[in-house]
């Protein structure tokens, strides 16, 4: 039931005249202040600031369109279509993977709906909104492994795009060439100066909000689906017309089913990430209905388009010369043209500084404002962690199996567990009831405060579900279940939560709109 009055945080920063989301008018001391005054409870200021607080409903920013090109960008990265790819290299002829990725397209717009009402409902960002089922200090745990991940595959993705800008400049003027044969900490004096004006051209743009994020992936939306169709059609061309339709290895009956599922669930694995902390994006949409329509031509439908492309890439290159190629980077640097190989190039890095800003960059800046919210807002939490991104060297992780697998490997595999205790505390014990205001205070008696802030029944159902997940994407006895491994921890985890959950206890939904600022974000 509704307990407070919505009359909000007036003049407040945040608010569309108070100078932006990133420069608070008052300090945060004051902003919870004020924020305590009008819920009537005490807001704390190492839980609650500018970037953390919950958005105004009104004058929310993201239509179905942004979250449409938020997956118009993230579904064609280069990492998925070498992924898609793959399960052409693994026998599955070109119905086949149509078939595994709509799978796969099926459940992720069911997961992603539920994971994307819970931000349009309450309007938080996902560190706020694990404090839900883990505690106001617990979720400091779900937010900073979503943030590790993301950080280091931020520094990865940017390397990966410097290497198709040392392409596209070495194109332009050869004389680069020189610049790009010494070693320099693993990279060349090219490749700094590429890796460098990349790393600076996101922290820019990440400096003025995500606003501007939303802003950058409608531009580059259609210019992605644009050039990998062009891409499809030029291979088209060349291969006469005809591409590879059938599996290259004839796979049949149980392995080809086996095999179209593990690469559905290995697509929704993928995604991991993205459905966890959906809502930082969503807690800005204007509606349920602009989600729902943005996921539905984003995924199903975006999907599909997505599969036709890989499929004429691949199907057609191997056509052409009996090879089976790794990405579109493959393809764009046998371009002939030189104009045309420095367009695409242009794309490729559009593309990946898009899908780097969405997936890798937003999440450690909310777990990096959520760990220290009185020092550090949305920009400035950016340049924290993009100098991690940096100072880390990715190009070695990158360069190195061990750190890739085990590491990286392993958080990834804690991502489904912490997805099922959040899911089954929201949607089965809580019914979709939040008291979003006791979510920034740190009262012994409030109702996300637990034991010391953690939620000790949350850990019980997320280590058992987590050492399971991770023996299975590990364990070379269980390799078979490995692409399972994000859905059984999910699985496992929900599960767990729900048989020690209370669940006669009485949750009371209670508005944010006191404490909101306006959705500049």
């Amino acid at each position: 039931m509704q307990t407070t009055s919505s009359v909000g945080v007036t003049g407040a920063p945040g608010d569309e005249n108070a100078g932006g989301p990133n420069h608070p008018v008052v300090g945060n001391t004051d902003l919870c202040a004020i924020a305590s005054e009008a819920a009537g409870r005490t807001i704390s200021p190492g839980l609650y600031n500018i970037d953390l607080a919950p958005t105004k409903a009104k004058g929310r920013k993201w239509t179905s369109y942004s979250i449409f090109t938020l997956w118009a960008n993230d579904v064609h990265s280069l990492g998925n279509y070498a992924f898609a790819i793959g399960l052409f290299s693994l026998g599955l002829g070109g119905w086949q993977i149509l078939v595994a990725l709509g799978i796969g397209a099926i459940l992720l717009f069911a997961l992603l709906n539920f994971s994307g009402f819970m931000g349009e409902k309450t309007g938080v960002p996902f560190p706020v909104m694990s404090r839900i089922s883990f505690g106001i200090r617990g979720a400091q745990i779900a937010s900073l492994v979503r943030g590790a991940v993301a950080v280091a595959w931020f520094g990865i993705q940017t390397y990966l795009a410097s290497v198709v800008l040392r392409v596209m400049l070495v194109a332009m003027a050869p004389g680069l060439k020189d610049l790009d044969s010494n070693s320099i900490l693993g990279l060349s004096t090219l490749g700094w100066l590429s890796f460098v004006a990349l790393w600076m051209v996101q922290l820019v743009i990440v400096s003025f909000g995500m606003e501007m994020i939303r802003k950058y992936e409608a531009f580059a939306g259609p210019i992605i689906l644009v050039t990998m169709a062009a891409i499809a059609v030029w291979v088209f061309i060349e291969a006469g017309g005809a591409i590879q339709w059938s599996g290259i290895k004839g796979l049949e009956g149980t392995e080809m089913w086996l095999t179209i599922f593990a690469g559905g669930a290995l697509w929704v694995s993928i995604y991991g990430t993205f459905v966890l902390n959906f809502c930082d994006f969503t807690r800005s949409s204007a509606s349920k209905k602009s989600i729902v329509k943005g996921n539905f031509w984003g995924i199903p439908i975006n999907m599909l388009v997505f599969g036709a492309i890989v499929v004429v890439m691949a199907g057609g290159q191997y056509k052409i010369n009996g090879t089976v190629i790794e990405s579109p980077s493959d393809i764009v640097e046998s371009i002939p043209n030189t104009l045309l190989l420095v367009l695409a190039c242009l794309a490729l890095l559009i593309l990946t500084i898009a899908v780097n800003l969405m997936a890798n960059f937003v999440a450690p800046v909310y777990a990096l404002t959520n760990l220290f919210p009185r020092h550090l807002n949305f920009r400035k939490a950016a340049w924290v962690s993009g100098t991690i991104g940096l100072i880390i060297l990715p190009w070695n992780l990158y360069n190195n199996p061990i750190v890739i697998v085990y590491f990286l490997g392993g958080l990834g595999a804690l991502l489904g567990p912490l997805f099922g205790v959040v899911m089954a505390d929201y949607w089965l014990v809580r019914r979709g009831k939040v008291n979003v205001p006791e979510l920034y205070t740190e009262d012994p008696k409030g109702a996300y405060f637990y034991k010391r802030g953690v939620n000790p029944k949350a850990i019980i159902a997320m280590l058992p579900a987590a050492g399971l997940a991770i023996a299975i994407a590990f364990i070379p006895a269980l390799a078979a279940a490995a692409p399972f491994a994000w859905f059984i921890g999910a699985g496992v985890a929900a599960l767990t939560y729900f048989a020690v959950a209370d669940k006669k206890q009485v949750h009371q939904d209670v508005s944010g709109e006191p404490i909101a600022v306006a959705s500049t974000h």
